[in-house]
């Protein structure tokens, strides 16, 4: 090749460059533009329904290991898909900055907050408690999505009952006044039967108080023959209940009533318990099975001299009884088993089943139904002049017999403090081994 053929390549050559070196401009800016143009935002889309969401987490700097266990309501996902991006910064040894920021429906929604560990802290006590505080963040997230029915949230430093601010101070009332009047050519019939309770329940005391009384008036005409029957009653309990542990208690009763029936003028009774429950009291919206003991004494004025020769005595007892009480959603079922006996005899005594169940109405209301029976050795209380025929047909006197039993059927409405239900399960929910009686 000559060289003008030579130069003239070289001359080609370089007129070329500048157009190149615009090609490679023009097409640079060409793709920056391309970058720079918006594009179409992809639909990431809402949790499925009661699903995990879907969450990115940016942590170079600490690594939070397997953080999908400890947060077990967001899963790992990739950019594109997620809707929550956690980015943690390392500020300084032991202290981060977290950062959340919500995408697709959680758009424009955002948290954050700085975490500072304490110092000897190991690298998995740091975990476990940035970890913690994440979980919590996200819950602004997940309490908008059909996840949130699935999640409990709990205290683990429980902070007691009493510590609530209460205008009923956990005092519970319940009142109840009936009356009854009916009539006939040759009967004319009325009654009037009263109650009033209070009752404050804490973990560590339980107060109970019940005062109750009742009188009925009949009066028959048959032909020229007028007869005339009445009878009242009037009763009175108090228990009160100290907490031991979660297995024990301790506490007392005291017992005052007056009664026709029975012969009673004025007894007034006083005890000592002491309680056990096989499960911790803990369990006790779950289950229960209480064994209780009491001792006490009984100061009693006859209305009439008794079969044995007392106007007035004082008789010195002990019991002791066994409950099983299983709790559900729906209600709950319970069984009594009690045996006590007089000291200054043991062959006066008496043994005792009840049993109760109770379905949930709504709240506060409940349908009740109730038996039991007993084995009956210990009426040192009947009068010793006996009973006339009018007593006995009107049932006005108590008599002798070896066993009673009953049932009932009904509904019971509760009041008063919401902070005072079912904390404290110690001695049951009455007067603990208190005899029915039906008039």
């Amino acid at each position: 090749m000559d060289q003008r053929k030579i130069a003239a390549l070289k001359n080609a050559s370089f007129r070329a460059r500048p157009f190149r070196a615009a090609f490679r401009t023009f097409a640079g800016a060409a793709v920056l533009a391309g970058l720079a143009l918006p594009v179409p935002a992809q639909d990431i889309g809402p949790p499925p329904e009661a699903s995990p969401i879907r969450v990115l987490v940016e942590s170079p700097a600490f690594n939070l290991g397997d953080w999908p266990a400890a947060i077990p309501f967001a899963e790992p996902s990739p950019l594109d898909k997620a809707h929550v991006v956690i980015a943690v910064k390392t500020e300084a040894p032991g202290v981060f900055a977290v950062v959340l920021t919500g995408r697709a429906e959680f758009e424009g929604q955002g948290d954050g907050f700085t975490h500072e560990s304490p110092s000897g802290q190991s690298e998995d006590d740091v975990r476990a408690a940035l970890l913690q505080k994440i979980k919590l963040a996200l819950l602004r997230f997940v309490s908008k999505t059909p996840l949130s029915g699935r999640i409990s949230i709990s205290l683990l430093d429980q902070v007691k009952p009493t510590a609530v601010a209460d205008p009923w101070n956990f005092w519970v009332f319940s009142l109840g006044l009936n009356g009854f009047l009916n009539g006939e050519r040759t009967y004319a019939g009325r009654s009037w039967m009263g109650n009033c309770s209070a009752g404050r329940v804490t973990p560590e005391w339980k107060i109970r108080l019940s005062l109750s009384g009742h009188v009925k008036r009949d009066v028959f005409r048959v032909g020229d023959y007028r007869y005339e029957s009445s009878s009242h009653g009037l009763g009175f309990n108090g228990m009160a209940v100290k907490s031991l542990t979660d297995h024990w208690s301790a506490g007392g009763f005291v017992n005052l009533s007056s009664s026709t029936y029975q012969n009673i003028g004025l007894s007034l009774q006083t005890a000592a318990a002491v309680e056990y429950d096989i499960f911790p009291y803990s369990e006790s919206t779950k289950r229960q099975l209480r064994i209780l003991y009491r001792v006490g004494a009984t100061n009693v004025r006859y209305r009439e001299e008794t079969i044995f020769d007392k106007t007035r005595e004082t008789l010195w007892s002990e019991s002791l009884s066994a409950t099983l009480e299983v709790k559900r959603p729906w209600g709950t079922v319970s069984a009594t088993l009690l045996g006590q006996h007089y000291f200054h005899d043991f062959g006066k005594n008496r043994l005792q089943l009840n049993g109760q169940l109770s379905f949930r109405v709504f709240r506060g209301l409940k349908f009740n139904l109730d038996g039991g029976g007993s084995r009956v050795r210990d009426q040192l209380f009947l009068a010793k002049g006996g009973s006339s025929l009018e007593e006995v047909l009107l049932r006005r006197r108590q008599l002798a017999t070896t066993y009673d039993y009953f049932f009932s059927i009904g509904l019971s409405y509760t009041f008063g403090s919401i902070f005072s239900n079912i904390v404290n399960p110690r001695f049951g929910s009455g007067s603990g081994t208190s005899i029915r009686l039906s008039f």
